[in-house]
Parts: C-alpha cells; sequence; structure tokens
C-alpha cells in the first residue's frame, strides 16, 4: 500500500508588555475564519524559553488508509512528549482570534455626544525485526515506536538522506520528487523525523471517524517551522494558520517580513449581507498577497487571552489553555470565559486584576506560501510588543431621523462623501469594479433611499 507524505508544519514560539488601549465597542456582525480558505493547515505554538507544544491541525481529505506524515522535529520524542488533542479547541482559538465584522449605527446629529469611544487600561506503527535491521543498513534509526490514540508513530533519525528516502518508499510512504534535497537539509541539522499513518483498528476502537490534532511537547532552543517538506507535493500555493501562545508578547519571523493587515476602515453596509463579507476579506486578503508579492507573513490578530473587543467568540477558557499546551498555568489561577455568547451587544471583556489571570498572549499569524516564495523555513522570535491589534472592519449605519437642526443638513452632505469614499476604499483593497460597488450601495440612484454621488461635476472628474 502506498502512502502520501502530506503537508507539514512544525515550530516554536515567543514572548511581550502591557499598554493602555482604545476600546471599539460595536456590534459584532460576522468573522473570517479558516474555512474561507481552501488547503488551510493551522498549528497552534506554545512557547516559553526552550520548551514549545505544538498542535497539529490535518486537514487531510480521502482514505485514511493513505494519509501519513512526516515532521522534522528538533530532538527526540518519548511516548509521554506525544497527545491526541481535540479539533474543538483549535476551532474555538480561530473562532476568538479571526478578522471581524462590526457595525455601528450614527447618532441624531442634533444631539450633542460626549464621546463615542471608551478607554481602558489593563494591569498587566509495531516495526518488525527485519525492518529495523534494514533500517540500519540504510543509515536509518528507528529510534523509537508507539501507538498514541489513533496513530502509529515512529521517531527516526537518519546518517543521509537518500537511505531516510530509500526507507521511507520501502515502507510504504509515496515521497514525491524533490524531497531528496529537502530532507538532506534536515538530516545535515541532525533532525528527527517524527513519522505518523493511522492505526484504523485503534481508531474504530475508538470510536473516531475524523483525525484528531496531534501534538508533541519538546524543549529546543531552535525557535522555527519547517515548511519545506510539505510544499514538495503541493499542487499550488497553500494557507498557513500559526496561532501562537506565550507569555510576553508578539511573534514574528526573522527571516521574512511580519505585516499587519489593513485594519479600522469604514466600508459599505451591504457587507452585512451573508456571504458577502466572505467574499470581501479572501479578496482583500489576495490582494494583500499580490501587493507583498507572496513573501510576507500577516499578522491578523495580537491580544491579551484575558479579554477581547469587539468579541468574535469568549477567551479560552483556563482548562482549554491547559489542554493546548499552555504549561505555566497556575492551578488556581487564570480566566474563566466571561457570561454570555457572540452576535449581540459586544462590550470590552477585562477581567479584573484580584483573578490574577495568568500571562498568556495570542499572536495569530496567516501566510500563503509557495516553493517559490518561500524557500527557507519560517524562523521566529520573541518580542516586547504587548499592543493589542486585530483585523477590524467596520460598518457604519446612517441616521434617517427628521432635520430638526442645521446640523442634520450638513450631516447628510457629509454622508454622501463617507458613503463614496468606501466604495473607493473597497474597490481599492479588493481590485472589484468601482461602479459595480456603486450600484449594489445604490449610490446615484433615485427614491428615498437614494444617496447620490455628488452634485459637483469636477468632484467624479478623476474618481474611478
Amino acid at each position: 500500500m502506498k502512502r502520501h507524505v502530506f503537508s507539514v508544519v512544525v515550530a516554536s514560539m515567543v514572548a511581550w508588555s502591557a499598554p493602555t488601549v482604545l476600546g471599539f465597542c460595536g456590534f459584532y456582525v460576522a468573522k473570517a475564519d479558516t474555512k474561507l480558505f481552501n488547503k488551510a493547515s493551522q498549528v497552534v505554538l506554545v512557547r516559553d524559553g526552550d520548551r514549545t507544544v505544538m498542535t497539529m491541525a490535518n486537514d487531510f481529505k480521502g482514505d485514511l488508509k493513505e494519509f501519513a506524515v512526516v515532521i522534522p522535529v528538533p530532538t527526540f520524542l518519548q511516548r509521554e512528549q506525544i497527545h491526541v488533542g481535540d479539533k474543538a479547541l483549535i476551532d474555538h482559538l480561530d473562532a476568538y482570534s479571526a478578522p471581524r465584522l462590526v457595525e455601528y449605527f450614527d447618532e441624531d446629529p442634533c444631539r450633542v455626544i460626549v464621546s463615542d469611544r471608551m478607554v481602558l487600561s489593563m494591569s498587566r506503527p509495531a516495526a518488525a525485526a527485519g525492518v529495523s535491521g534494514r533500517a540500519r543498513s540504510l543509515g536509518v534509526t528507528i529510534e523509537a515506536q508507539y501507538t498514541v490514540g489513533e496513530y502509529d508513530i515512529l521517531i527516526l533519525s537518519a546518517q543521509q538522506s537518500s537511505g531516510l528516502e530509500t526507507w521511507l518508499r520501502e515502507n510504504g510512504y509515496k515521497i514525491p520528487s524533490g524531497a531528496s534535497s529537502v530532507l538532506s537539509s534536515y538530516v545535515k541539522q541532525n533532525m528527527r523525523f517524527f513519522v505518523a499513518r493511522v492505526n484504523l483498528r485503534e481508531q474504530a476502537k475508538l470510536g473516531f471517524s475524523y483525525l484528531r490534532p496531534l501534538q508533541v511537547a519538546y524543549e529546543s532552543p531552535k525557535f522555527m517551522l519547517p515548511i519545506r517538506l510539505g510544499m514538495v507535493n503541493a499542487d499550488g500555493a497553500q494557507e498557513l494558520f500559526a496561532y501562537a501562545l506565550t507569555r510576553k508578547g508578539r511573534v514574528e519571523t526573522t527571516n521574512y517580513r511580519t505585516v499587519k493587515l489593513p485594519t479600522d476602515m469604514d466600508l459599505p453596509v451591504y457587507l452585512k449581507e451573508p456571504g458577502e463579507f466572505a467574499r470581501f476579506y479572501t479578496a482583500m486578503f489576495s490582494r494583500q498577497v499580490g501587493k507583498e508579492g507572496m513573501r510576507v507573513l500577516f499578522l491578523e490578530y495580537a491580544w491579551d487571552m484575558r479579554w477581547c473587543d469587539p468579541c468574535a467568540a469568549d477567551p479560552l477558557s483556563n482548562d482549554e489553555l491547559r489542554q493546548l499546551g499552555v504549561f505555566w498555568l497556575d492551578a488556581n489561577g487564570g480566566p474563566s470565559p466571561p457570561p454570555g455568547g457572540s452576535g449581540s451587544v459586544v462590550r470590552p471583556r477585562p477581567m479584573p486584576p484580584s483573578m490574577n489571570a495568568p500571562e498568556v498572549f495570542l499572536t495569530r499569524l496567516h501566510v500563503r506560501y509557495d516553493s517559490a516564495h518561500f524557500p527557507e523555513d519560517l524562523v521566529f522570535q520573541e518580542t516586547a510588543d504587548r499592543v493589542n491589534f486585530q483585523g477590524r472592519y467596520v460598518l457604519r449605519h446612517a441616521w434617517h431621523g427628521e432635520e430638526s437642526c442645521p446640523a442634520a443638513g450638513a450631516y447628510r452632505r457629509s454622508l454622501r462623501d463617507r458613503q463614496e469614499q468606501e466604495a473607493q476604499r473597497l474597490a481599492s483593497m479588493t481590485g472589484w469594479d468601482v461602479s459595480e460597488i456603486r450600484k449594489t450601495m445604490n449610490l446615484g440612484a433615485e427614491g428615498p433611499d437614494a444617496q447620490p454621488i455628488s452634485n459637483k461635476w469636477w468632484e467624479r472628474l478623476w474618481r474611478k
């Protein structure tokens, strides 16, 4: 039986400090989660000092008999360092950190407004004997073999890549052409290889019909994510979402630039319609990837896990964080999920200092990559940057009351310009036809809800 080696991602992590932030205070409307993207891998990286806990979600689709994964790891792994996790934890982390759409409603311009923002301050498989003999003759050492949950796992080391490639092929792993040079670089770094395949009998016994995430815990000064092996047999660009949980601050890469996504901008209110925000976000992200030549990682979220504003999902509970590997949590400390759910009016949800919540800072990175544009593995570093950041896109609904003061007339006139700016901004961010956007927004139409673009011919002259 030939087994395919599928996309691989491995990693390490980083750290941060706590500033004063502005509360956004709006209505949460929608989020852009990983389900919007095809061929999307998810990796959760918990890092403090030299200790790393990595959780990998497999997006494999197909016959589980054909599933296999080969992951370079920087050190030997004992049985107790390998665990099978819960995909629901990654889904919760994804929902909590996803770029979000929020909406506001314009106030009556005839009423004096003191402030529309609130300032918050936060304190801080079993191998046969013959197989082992053949491995030795090829310079491959089977250092350990375990069955963990529904996975049969081997820990391999090799003296040369050709022997490792031969051994993998002889044992049913279909190694794509081009893998040899990538394997060679990992062999030269004295890295081990974590090899996993599904034990169908154990999976049936456990009652699971899908692949659960694999988790590994290890100590190493190397803070990197090997992505090159997973690109060898990829049919096009891939998406990677990395969620870094650390104590001190934001995570970034040292060998590629880390860029913040465009955020905090007003967009047409029709993006609230079903499917429109997803369409916008995928188009916007693709356009940003193109502008940067597909050579950067994008920061989508950086926030203290003790709170959120606006909340696309509740912060993870202390128990959920522990299950993801946040090993520094005190048994009696840490945040509890606040009451309520998403979809209603959202306010900032800081945890009171008296709760002595632990230091858990989340960085969400999103990268679209292929072998031509990402020839090196990702190397990370810790920063002291603890400034909050989120991908946040704003809908502002117009006020439709009676004009009972001079300010109302001025508001009406400024509203037309604002909506034209929203149309122009959406076109610029996505590459969509601005005239089609105007039609969808009903700009320049007849009727009580019409929003003429401008009454001045020269104001339209050089607009797209």
